[in-house]
């Protein structure tokens, strides 16, 4: 975490003008949930008189509903009375649908559109659902300004697909649809072409890159599924469990699982990234093949849990949790889960890894979506109670950054440093041993360093050594070229690479997977080879290119989905808290 607290502080108490407004709609959010609990309890029907009369208008009865709910609220009569009255035009909407799509066939779509569009009335589309998912795309793009190979549509949790009909995929009458931008920029007019160029082939790259994905893992699931694959020549999946020994699938499912985990690990490789855009389809599949598992093995293994996690997470973050129906279960799953895989009082984790300290950041995470999830349904009590188990452990898991100083010198890397003095409660000491004795375990075992590091930052492969590093490793007697070519394996991390070369005799392992420039001998050629060279990419090639962008997105460190800043969860705690703490005073003033 950054200690910047002057920064910290000027962002708690000086909240920028966006952030009022966001408060604004938070808390408008919560008194309509709110309003909509003590109708339903009180058994209102505001479709029907008194509230509504024969010509489907407001009836004088609503007033006094206003009156009596303004004082259970505490907020202003004449905003509650508006609420009431949008509910009730939202009830005859829903009704007159209804009664439309009884006679005509006619169904109707809520339509959840991006952040930058979203207004405060929600958006309806009519549409007959023998349509195909490209044509309702078409009618989307068409009704509210988009471009259509700009978009994708999420319903129940699944991507559309634009070859089949609505009916075959199960779209029925007042279904919820998420509308997904490829695009980055909130430009709502584009007057210059360029830059109107320029977004159409990024969008255009996205959707390349989805498809690359796509097969890369369907290549790496099918080698899994393979009865011989030789490690040493074909890159492949391999799945462990938390001891990190292989795991036994029956090949029906081993598949699925591949292509499960696969999706899992390239959809939180962009949460990492922030493109939540692309985060969530990856992630929709992955829940998808997961479902092909039996329940016996999603219930042995956290990755499920976990996804549950992120996929509630990506709502949020694309502000659409409205349109996740069962955001609820999932973390009702998720939690579920937990303590099948950890035990109870995680005593089953404590004793396969020893300690549970990483872990609870899966916990803070799940306590925090808990709570956000209860405000906006307006439970005020149980939102105010998790987001609170939400902020101590937040207060467990904070660490020091002197001590992550403190390991960095010592060579270790920023990851390996959170989550070493996570797992020994912030003792350095206790922590280093920690990292070294996970590190010896894989030197018995270097080519897991050969997948590209998590974090794009720190990943050096594709870059020369500095000479100084070069030179230290000479200086402790090792032969320059395999010193340049151990520093580029590592991503610069001179110890590693000195720790491996020393327990390997001074060279590189014979198993380890080089790049090109990473050979100590030059490779032979031909003049038929460097024509073939100049030729277009061919199939092979194109396949090789999506298994290499699967595996650049495979993380490195086995517990890399543990490690977080918990920067982002710090803010929306202290948002959320703030709005619970506050929301007497804020609906006085309203």
């Amino acid at each position: 975490m950054k200690t910047n607290g002057g920064r910290r502080r000027i962002r708690a108490l000086g909240w920028s003008q966006r952030a009022w407004r966001g408060a604004g709609m938070a808390q408008k959010k919560y008194l309509q949930a709110k309003l909509t609990q003590f109708l339903r309890e009180d058994r209102i029907q505001l479709w029907k008189p008194p509230y509504t009369d024969e010509n489907k208008k407001v009836g004088l009865a609503l007033k006094d509903l206003a009156k009596k709910y303004s004082d259970k609220l505490e907020c202003c009569e004449n905003e509650v009375e508006k609420m009431i009255e949008e509910i009730r035009c939202k009830a005859i909407e829903r009704g007159t649908g209804n009664e439309n799509y009884r006679t005509t066939g006619i169904a109707t779509i809520e339509v959840f559109l991006p952040p930058r569009l979203k207004k405060d009335r929600k958006n309806f589309l009519e549409t007959r659902l023998l349509i195909t998912g490209r044509e309702l795309r078409s009618k989307i793009a068409e009704t509210f300004g988009f471009q259509e190979n700009y978009i994708k549509i999420v319903i129940n949790k699944k991507q559309l697909q634009l070859g089949k009909t609505l009916e075959e995929q199960g779209v029925a009458h007042n279904v919820k649809a998420m509308v997904l931008e490829l695009k980055q920029s909130e430009e709502d007019v584009r007057k210059n072409f360029q830059l109107e160029e320029e977004e159409q082939n990024e969008a255009e790259l996205k959707e390349k890159q989805i498809q690359r994905t796509k097969r890369g893992l369907e290549i790496l699931a099918q080698r899994a599924a393979e009865t011989v694959v030789d490690p040493e020549m074909t890159p492949y999946l391999d799945i462990a469990n938390q001891t990190g020994r292989s795991i036994r699938i029956p090949a029906s499912e081993r598949k699925a699982l591949m292509l499960a985990m696969g999706y899992h690990e390239k959809g939180r490789a962009f949460l990492k990234r922030k493109e939540y855009g692309i985060a969530l389809p990856c992630l929709l599949d992955a829940d998808k093949y997961f479902c092909e598992c039996c329940r016996e093995l999603l219930d042995t293994v956290d990755n499920y849990a976990v996804l549950q996690l992120d996929i509630v997470w990506c709502y949020f973050r694309l502000e659409q949790l409205e349109c996740l129906d069962d955001a609820e279960k999932k973390l009702n799953l998720a939690q579920k889960c937990f303590k099948n895989c950890y035990g109870e009082n995680h005593q089953r984790l404590v004793h396969i890894k020893g300690n549970c300290g990483k872990e609870k950041v899966l916990f803070l995470r799940l306590y925090l979506l808990q709570g956000i999830r209860n405000y906006h349904s307006g439970n005020d009590v149980e939102a105010c109670e998790y987001l609170n188990k939400a902020r101590q452990l937040l207060k467990e898991l904070y660490i020091d950054p002197s001590k992550v100083d403190n390991l960095l010198q010592l060579g270790f890397t920023a990851q390996e440093a959170r989550l070493g003095l996570r797992a020994c409660d912030g003792n350095v000491d206790h922590a280093a041993t920690h990292i070294t004795n996970r590190r010896e375990i894989l030197l018995s075992n270097p080519q897991m360093w050969w997948l590209n590091d998590s974090n794009p930052e720190t990943d050096n492969r594709q870059e020369s050594p500095s000479q100084e590093n070069i030179d230290q490793l000479v200086y402790m007697g090792f032969d320059a070229l395999v010193a340049e070519a151990a520093l580029r394996v590592f991503r610069g991390n001179v110890q590693l690479a000195a720790q491996t070369l020393a327990h390997n005799g001074g060279s590189l392992p014979p198993d380890l997977p080089l790049s090109p420039e990473d050979s100590l001998s030059p490779p032979a050629t031909s003049p038929s080879d460097s024509a073939g060279t100049s030729s277009a990419s061919t199939d092979e090639d194109m396949e090789t290119e999506a298994v290499n962008e699967i595996l650049e997105d495979i993380p490195e460190h086995e517990e890399d989905y543990l490690d977080s800043t918990l920067e982002d969860e710090e803010m929306i705690i202290a948002e959320y808290l703030s709005y619970v703490e506050n929301m007497k005073s804020a609906t006085k003033k309203n």
